[in-house]
């Protein structure tokens, strides 16, 4: 019985874990207005179809250079294949920061008025700020860019 119960929990345990593993933050600069904003309008930001800010402030987009939980959200959120992904970084090198890690992404978005960018949830700091998508929280169900 108690091994039994074991491995239903281990089972359980294991499918939840992939669920959890890239759950992705839309982060901006401390001063940046953005509070909350529709996936639509998010994907618009990412595929450098909105460029400037309501402020006014060149929108700077900041990707990682190669993780594949960040590329399955932007495929996903802008509806685009890999290579379409990559044709747009390359058209768009002027307005693309590049980091390695997330602590890098969060540096280049706290350092760069303008800035947005994705992080895995577990790496937020308060050298930043979590964006709302349509109204929820990266914690929240339904939130889009898991």
């Amino acid at each position: 019985m108690k091994r039994h119960l074991i491995i239903l929990l281990l089972f359980a345990l294991s499918s939840v874990a992939p669920c959890l593993a890239h759950h992705m933050a839309v982060v901006v600069d401390k001063d940046n207005k953005l509070d909350d904003v529709s996936s639509t309008h998010l994907a618009k930001i990412f595929r450098a179809e909105i460029r400037k800010w309501p402020d006014g402030r060149d929108v700077v987009l900041v990707f990682h250079t190669n993780f594949s939980g960040e590329r399955t959200t932007l495929e996903r959120l802008m509806k685009i294949s890999d290579n379409e992904l990559q044709s747009l970084i390359a058209s768009h090198k002027a307005s693309i920061k590049m980091a390695a890690s997330d602590s890098e992404v969060l540096s280049l978005v706290e350092s760069n008025p303008g800035a947005i960018g994705l992080v895995e949830v577990n790496s937020i700091n308060g050298s930043i700020k979590v964006v709302k998508v349509d109204g929820k929280l990266p914690t929240e169900a339904g939130y889009l860019p898991h």
